[in-house]
């Protein structure tokens, strides 16, 4: 799956093919030259090309930052010397046990999981960081799916990992976090690989995506160190920046993340669970400049009891996963935060939109700032300038009122989903992929959300496929027939919700459709809402969902009002 090579060899010249002649490269080399007007023979002088991999930030940071501190997690600090000593002896320590195969990783937002991004690569296999909230059922399918050998994980996580692997068919290897994983860096020799081709493999991110079976998301070397630098670029990241991981690693590896901070040679400051008191605490007691989230973490802190105007240099935030509401971009703006609004996909690395903030703007008022902020925008500072298409592939005009599907394109698009060439197909048609969600394109370029693919729920962040809350529904033995729907929800952003007709005879309470739920899929999949009673259907007995959605939307801004 990905070609590697060793640090040191990798960075040696190209030998001569025999005494006197030039190489391939400097052949190659020599050919580059002349279309350039130089000189053959000396076009190779000091010709150098090394593969791209985010990876060797941790290189540049510990020769540049090594003393300084690079990773706060909890009463613990390592410098990025420290850093990327334990990296290569965890890759050490993984590479006779993974065999080539992927290395899969359990773990919240600690130092474990930020190693991981780096260790596992250099052990020459790629990463896949699982999801903490998923159920047992979901995590041996994408164990069993990316045919991974090693599970690392938290302690925290054992009954869970217990039951997950009594039910795989092949057993994988398992390392505990802490002891057990302290044991194996200690004892291990340190490990540096490095890819001979920048499009393999990098690591496999599972999204829900429009059906029930997720998908594994192929990233490359290459995308994962050009979305890093967009990243550092966008956000404004320096050596003096600390950053606190409010954004879990698991999704998109971290927006690419724990390498663009490690680019930056910023602070990483973990955070293994978002509370509001405890990222105010950390905020105030760590001089955190940068975090990232879904709107819902902006909620948390908005209206925490220890929320207050911040003191000294504002705080900046990256959010993504649903449009911010203009109230909360408010009340933040009043906290001091600054708020920058992303966009983009698992199949993206992550944000590869965001609103471009222009300074002309800044003389508006408080109203007409927050309706901007809260447009998706452009494409990041390494993607294509995306597109929104009518149903024949062409472009809608930038008016602001004709919708089409955004469609993108870039070096910081998924090279395809694993083993799934025919959905790799339908999503990338023509090299623009298509991302499902309806949107205007406005005259000054500007991309605005205004509808998403109907069978996906976005709860804070979190994607949900409605047809797979269904199909478990379904199986309940009262059951008759189900339409699951996004609903609004003040902290959430919106929730699933249930609307369920029962068999003739047959009875069910709210609370036991939601357990029924619960007890097969992640928590957060279940309905908040369950209402009993008839589907709107169309005249060919179709369940009419559309229905159910503007019900929903218009009872919930009644209640506001």
């Amino acid at each position: 799956m990905t070609a590697f090579t060793d640090a040191a060899s990798a960075q040696n010249p190209a030998p001569a093919t025999a005494a006197g002649e030039p190489s391939e490269a400097t052949r190659a080399g020599d050919a580059a030259g002349a279309s350039l007007g130089r000189v053959p023979g000396q076009a190779s002088v000091g010709l150098s090309f090394e593969p791209l991999t985010p990876t060797s930030f941790l290189d540049r940071a510990a020769a540049a930052h090594g003393d300084r501190i690079g990773v706060v997690d909890g009463d613990r600090t390592f410098t990025y010397t420290q850093m990327r000593e334990r990296c290569m002896r965890l890759a050490g320590g993984l590479a006779p046990l993974a065999g080539g195969r992927p290395v899969a990783v359990l773990v919240p937002n600690t130092h474990v999981l930020l190693e991981a991004n780096f260790g596992v690569p250099w052990a020459g296999v790629p990463l896949v960081a699982v999801n903490t909230r998923l159920s047992a059922s979901e995590i041996v399918y994408i164990l069993e799916h990316s045919n991974a050998a090693v599970l690392v994980h938290d302690p925290s996580f054992d009954p869970l990992v217990e039951e997950v692997l009594a039910r795989l068919t092949e057993p994988v290897r398992r390392i505990r976090a802490g002891q057990e994983y302290e044991d194996l860096l200690a004892s291990a020799e340190p490990l540096h690989l490095t890819p001979s081709d920048e499009l393999s493999v990098l690591s496999i991110n599972y999204t829900s995506g429009t059906t029930g079976r997720p998908k594994g998301v192929m990233y490359h070397h290459r995308g994962a160190f050009l979305q890093a630098l967009a990243m550092v670029g966008h956000t404004g990241m320096t050596p003096s920046s600390v950053h606190l991981w409010t954004l879990p690693m698991f999704h998109c590896n971290g927006w690419c993340f724990p390498w663009a901070v490690t680019a930056a040679a910023a602070t990483h400051v973990c955070l293994p669970k978002v509370d509001p008191a405890e990222v105010w605490r950390l905020i105030r007691a760590e001089g955190v400049t940068h975090l990232n989230g879904a709107p819902t973490v902006l909620s948390m802190l908005a209206y925490a009891s220890d929320a207050a105007p911040l003191e000294g240099q504002p705080v900046r935030i990256a959010t993504g996963g649903a449009p911010p509401s203009p109230a909360i971009l408010r009340r933040m703006a009043e906290l001091g935060f600054e708020i920058t609004h992303l966009y983009g996909l698992t199949e993206t690395y992550g944000p590869a939109m965001l609103c471009d903030w222009r300074p002309e703007w800044d003389t508006l008022d408080a109203t007409a700032q927050a309706r901007l902020k809260a447009r998706q925008g452009v494409g990041n500072m390494i993607s294509c300038v995306p597109r929104v298409i009518a149903d024949d592939g062409t472009d809608v005009p930038p008016d602001g009122l004709t919708t089409g599907q955004i469609a993108l394109r870039g070096n910081n698009l998924m090279l395809g989903y694993l083993d799934d060439p025919e959905a790799t197909a339908a999503a990338v048609p023509d090299g623009w992929f298509r991302t499902g969600d309806i949107g205007v394109l406005h005259p000054d370029g500007y991309i605005e959300l205004r509808d998403r693919s109907k069978d996906v729920i976005i709860s804070g962040g979190e994607n949900i496929a409605s047809v797979e809350v269904e199909q478990v529904i379904m199986d309940h033995p009262a059951v008759l027939e189900v339409a699951v729907i996004a609903m609004p929800d003040e902290r959430w952003g919106e929730v699933p919700a249930a609307y369920v007709t029962l068999k003739e005879g047959a009875s069910a309470t709210e609370e036991e459709i939601r357990e029924y739920v619960r007890a097969r899929l992640a928590r957060f999949k279940a309905p908040k809402t369950v209402i009993f009673g008839e589907l709107p259907k169309t005249s060919t007995g179709k369940i009419q969902k559309f229905v159910l959605r503007e019900r929903a939307w218009v009872d919930q801004e009644h209640r506001i009002r």
